[in-house]
C-alpha cells in the first residue's frame, strides 16, 4: 500500500487504514486470509480465542503468501489476549489455573506459534478487566512489549471513557489502539474518539456495516455513492479512513475485498465529510 493508505501510531508503527478481520471464519480462515493478502490487504486482525477465531488458520494463510515479493515486515498483524471469561472452557489456549500474568504469556506464546512469526505488531486486551485484575494483565503485556516481541499495545470493547482515561493515565506503556463496535447504541463513541484524537490513540471500528443498515440506506450515502459511482459501504469506509478511523472488514467475498481496498481511489470533499459527521 502507498503511504497515504497508512497511519503511523504513537509508537511509530505503520498501520494500514483498513484491516481484514478474521472472526467467525472457522476452517475458511486460511483461504480467506490468503485471498485477502493476495488482493492487497496488508493488515490482519485476529485473537487467541478459539471460540471465535481460528488463529492458526490466519498463520497458515499468511505463511502461504510470504515469498520473495512479500516479507513478514510488509504486514501488520494484530492479535488479542482474551481473559478466561471470554473463552470457551473447552478450548482455553492457556492454563486456566495459572496466574493472570502467566495466562497472558502463554496466550501470546500460542499466538506466535499460530501466526508463525517471532513478533506481533499489536497486542490488544480483548475486553476491559475490572478491579485489581487489570494490573497484572497489563503489566504482563508491557513485559512482552519490553521484550520487543510486540510493537504496541491496545484495548478493545471498551465503551467507558472513564475506564479508558484511567487505563491511559495509570500504565507505563499507553494503549496505542482502541478497537470498538461502531454503532448508534454507544453514540458512535463520540467522547472516546475525542479522547483518542487528543491522546494519540488510533480508533479502529468493527461491525461497521452490519450495525448501520439505516445509515447505508439513507439519502446522504445513497447520493454520495451515486456521485462517486461507488457503493455505500465504500463511501462509509472512505469517510472513516479520511477521519483517522481504521475500519475492519470481514467480508468473504473477493469482489467486496477489492471494493474495500479501492476506497483510496476517491476522496470525499470536506463539506461531504462534515455532512457525514453529523450522522456519527
Amino acid at each position: 500500500m502507498p503511504e497515504n493508505k497508512h497511519m503511523i501510531s504513537a509508537y511509530g508503527v505503520r498501520m494500514p487504514r483498513i484491516l481484514y478481520g478474521t472472526a467467525w471464519k472457522k476452517m475458511q480462515t486460511e483461504g480467506l486470509v490468503k485471498k485477502a493478502i493476495q488482493v492487497g490487504f496488508r493488515g490482519i486482525d485476529t485473537a487467541c480465542q478459539p471460540k471465535h477465531y481460528h488463529e492458526a488458520g490466519v498463520g497458515a494463510g499468511v505463511a502461504g503468501c510470504i515469498d520473495d515479493r512479500l516479507k513478514r515486515e510488509d504486514l501488520y498483524l494484530q492479535t488479542k489476549f482474551t481473559a478466561l471469561s471470554g473463552q470457551d472452557p473447552q478450548t482455553v489456549p492457556y492454563d486456566p489455573k495459572a496466574s493472570a500474568a502467566a495466562q497472558v504469556q502463554q496466550s501470546f506464546a500460542q499466538s506466535l506459534r499460530n501466526l508463525r512469526t517471532d513478533y506481533v505488531d499489536c497486542l490488544v486486551l480483548h475486553s476491559p478487566i475490572e478491579g485489581p485484575g487489570l494490573v497484572p494483565v497489563w503489566q504482563a503485556m508491557e513485559r512482552i512489549f519490553d521484550s520487543g516481541m510486540v510493537k504496541q499495545l491496545g484495548i478493545s470493547n471498551c465503551y467507558s471513557l472513564e475506564y479508558l482515561e484511567a487505563l491511559y493515565d495509570s500504565v507505563r506503556i499507553k494503549p496505542a489502539v482502541l478497537q470498538n463496535r461502531f454503532y448508534g447504541e454507544t453514540g458512535y463513541d463520540r467522547d472516546l474518539r475525542v479522547f483518542c484524537g487528543q491522546s494519540g490513540v488510533i480508533y479502529q471500528s468493527f461491525w461497521t456495516l452490519t450495525a448501520n443498515p439505516q445509515i447505508l440506506a439513507g439519502d446522504l450515502l445513497q447520493a454520495l455513492a451515486a456521485k462517486y459511482r461507488r457503493t455505500t459501504a465504500q463511501v462509509l469506509f472512505r469517510y472513516l479512513s479520511q477521519n483517522a478511523i481504521i475500519p475492519l472488514t470481514g467480508t468473504k467475498s473477493e469482489l467486496h475485498m477489492r471494493e474495500d481496498l479501492s476506497i483510496f481511489e476517491f476522496t470525499l470533499a470536506e463539506t461531504e465529510c462534515a455532512s457525514m459527521s453529523a450522522l456519527f
